[in-house]
């Protein structure tokens, strides 16, 4: 199981993109083995202060540890997956990229 959680900024155009593009990929290639949480740090700035969010959109993978981050609007599937190691498929695995802590 999944444990996500997408720092977005309100309603800006990243934010709905990141969020858009997330709900899609989550749909197509993680049905039923994920949790995502949304959390806006105009609402909530705490939260974002005690992960240590400076930017947004930020996704952040919880589980299973360790764990990873991606910044952006989320737009390439792919470069998602493999920069969070999350599996499609079995056997599938990740890779590294630009933007990902």
């Amino acid at each position: 199981m999944y444990r996500l959680i997408l720092f977005i900024t309100g309603g800006t155009s990243a934010s709905q993109a990141a969020e858009g593009n997330l709900r899609a990929l989550c749909r197509s290639r993680l049905a039923g083995r994920h949790e995502l949480e949304i959390v806006d740090v105009l609402r909530d700035p705490d939260r974002a202060a005690v992960e240590g969010v400076v930017a947004t959109p930020t996704l952040m993978r919880v589980l299973p540890e360790p764990q990873r981050r991606v910044f952006g609007d989320l737009s390439d599937p792919c470069r998602v997956m493999a920069a969070l190691e999350l599996d499609a498929s079995p056997g599938a695995g990740g890779a590294e990229m630009a933007g990902v802590d």
